[in-house]
């Protein structure tokens, strides 16, 4: 990928990123590892918030949506299992961070974004970065992208109250899935499998993500 040059501090920055705040914490994934340590976190983040873009902390984005803390981007895109044969669904681009660490791992990456703007924002910076394996849809992610299913993996950047059957669905059989499950105040992060058909769900780490939104029902799915 040809990345716009960063200053020495941020490159300096992401290496004490990935070595402290990542691999310490007990990320082995080598691919995943790599991929954080080449990916920009800095062209991804508002202006406002470039100083902080590598700090152990989510970072605000428009829309109310928000960059996830680094430590569990990594510990979503581990427990995905990543091949680079694959091709994944992401659900809620934000501000395509993500998106670009899904495109350095995986063959293709299908995302969705409810808003607009920040799919189009999104979309300029992977490309200005040299992405061209990836393709941002504007829709309601709980439906998923069923044009292009099944899917290898899917992750799900945003909270619902269960796992939306629509996204199971779409999921391949042997695939993976990650997902923040549970309500607004207290959730865990779930790796979902389909074996022979059928779900097989275990619980990785209690964090906290912004509710996944449904375009025809209010509230989280």
């Amino acid at each position: 990928m040809n990345f716009v040059v960063e200053s020495d501090s941020f490159l300096a920055q992401r290496t004490r990123m990935v070595e402290e705040q990542i691999r310490s914490r007990g990320v082995r994934n080598e691919r995943v590892l790599s991929a954080m340590a080449r990916v920009p976190r800095s062209e991804f983040v508002p202006s406002i918030s470039k100083q902080q873009a590598y700090r152990d902390h989510p970072i605000p984005l428009p829309k109310g949506q928000t960059i996830s803390q680094p430590f569990i981007v990594a510990l979503m895109l581990e427990a995905l299992s990543p091949q680079p044969s694959q091709v994944v669904l992401e659900i809620g681009t934000g501000s395509g961070y993500q998106t670009a660490l899904l495109a350095e791992l995986f063959a293709y990456v299908y995302s969705v974004e409810r808003h607009s703007d920040l799919a189009s924002t999104a979309q300029a910076t992977l490309r200005s970065l040299g992405y061209n394996n990836v393709e941002i849809v504007v829709g309601d992610g709980t439906h998923g992208l069923p044009a292009y299913a099944p899917y290898d993996a899917i992750l799900v950047s945003a909270a619902a109250l269960q796992v939306p059957p629509n996204l199971f669905e779409q999921l391949k059989e042997q695939g993976r899935m990650i997902i923040p499950v549970g309500p607004r105040e207290s959730q865990e992060l779930q790796l979902v499998e389909k074996k022979e058909g059928l779900m097989t769900v275990k619980d990785l780490e209690s964090c906290r993500f912004v509710p996944l939104i449904s375009d025809t029902h209010s509230g989280v799915r």
